[in-house]
């Protein structure tokens, strides 16, 4: 098991009477890219603030490589800090921009110049060495900014939401070079978003959080293929819930009562007979004859890479369904009676 970058133990945080951290606990390990991922408001960047050092903690441990830095002002701990405005000097070029950090260090002029250089040919920024932030682009500002926090060699990178100001197809592209500047520099990054296509893309790990408490901690596969609990799998990706009872658990395997009065098998997990939700992901269904579900198409949407298919089953509940869009695909109409078969595993229960 990799060492641990940053521990965080029973961390709370508190404005007057709102608690805006509840307890949180974490490990991160070192060398990988780890995610805070959760709707505004969810204390993902009060979290990231603590570890900077621009909040103090109510109650708990900070811990980076086993040192508690709970205590140390923000200019002392061993981590840097992009934001999501950047935060660049206009009046100074691209290289005395990277180089800065570097300058308030002590470091000589030359040591720092040849620094600055390494960090831009790093980002691909070396030919802009001389422009000043004005003349860049929305995506070149923000390597920079990157450049400039990667350049006194931090031992942890905290980014908080850097990628929301850029349009997709630029996000997108930072995606992929973000991830590949981590494994290059071997920098433990902490990475802040709500965007779950950017957690899902880049990240080693990813904490999932909402209302000031880590709901579920695992790999990208984990999180979107078996979620804890309801929240999860409605915050990640795109889900059908329904409302089931299940009325008997034999062995690993549960007996579900849908509400239409239909029974299914799947996986009980460590939940016992009851009230429960059941998660279907829409690409795990096939319309076919031999489906184990009746429903009646409403609406078919069209994504260009694949179809969405809105229907409504038996008891008038919504169920989305999602078709690759190829040339052998048979897409029905709005109106049409069809059947889903699910995929073995597709259906999961959930902890409310």
């Amino acid at each position: 098991m990799k060492q641990a970058a940053v521990s965080i133990r029973n961390a709370v945080k508190r404005y007057g009477t709102v608690t805006a951290l509840h307890g949180v606990s974490l490990d991160i390990a070192d060398n990988s890219f780890f995610t805070l991922l959760g709707p505004s408001g969810c204390g993902k960047t009060t979290l990231l603030r603590m570890i900077a050092g621009f909040e103090e903690s109510t109650d708990g441990e900070i811990l980076l490589f086993g040192q508690n830095i709970a205590t140390l002002e923000p200019n002392l701990r061993p981590v840097n800090t992009v934001f999501q405005n950047y935060a660049l000097f206009p009046h100074m070029s691209v290289l005395e921009n990277v180089a800065f950090g570097l300058k308030m260090k002590g470091v000589e002029a030359t040591a720092r110049r040849d620094r600055a250089g390494r960090m831009l040919e790093l980002v691909h920024l070396s030919a802009l060495a001389d422009r000043r932030p004005s003349q860049l682009s929305g995506g070149q500002q923000q390597r920079v900014a990157l450049a400039r926090a990667l350049a006194p060699e931090p031992k942890v990178l905290l980014l908080d939401e850097p990628l929301s100001a850029l349009d997709l197809k630029l996000r997108q592209a930072m995606r992929v070079e973000l991830k590949q500047l981590q494994e290059e520099t071997g920098i433990t990054f902490l990475f802040v978003t709500h965007d779950q296509d950017e957690a899902l893309t880049m990240s080693d790990q990813i904490a999932v959080m909402s209302q000031g408490r880590v709901q579920q901690v695992g790999t990208a596969r984990e999180i979107y293929e078996s979620p804890v609990n309801r929240f999860v799998a409605e915050f990640i990706g795109e889900t059908n819930l329904i409302d089931v009872e299940v009325t008997g658990v034999i062995g690993a395997t549960a007996d579900v009562a849908l509400p239409w009065g239909q029974r299914l098998s799947c996986a009980a997990g460590m939940l016992r007979p009851g009230r429960h939700s059941l998660s279907i992901r829409p690409e795990r269904v096939t319309v076919t004859p031999e489906g184990e579900l009746s429903a009646i198409v409403e609406r078919v949407v069209y994504f260009g890479s694949d179809l969405q298919l809105l229907t409504r089953l038996q008891d008038g509940g919504s169920f989305t369904v999602r078709l690759q869009n190829a040339a052998r695909t048979t897409v029905p109409g709005p109106g049409a009676a069809i059947r889903l078969k699910l995929e073995d595993g597709a259906a999961r229960l959930l902890a409310d």
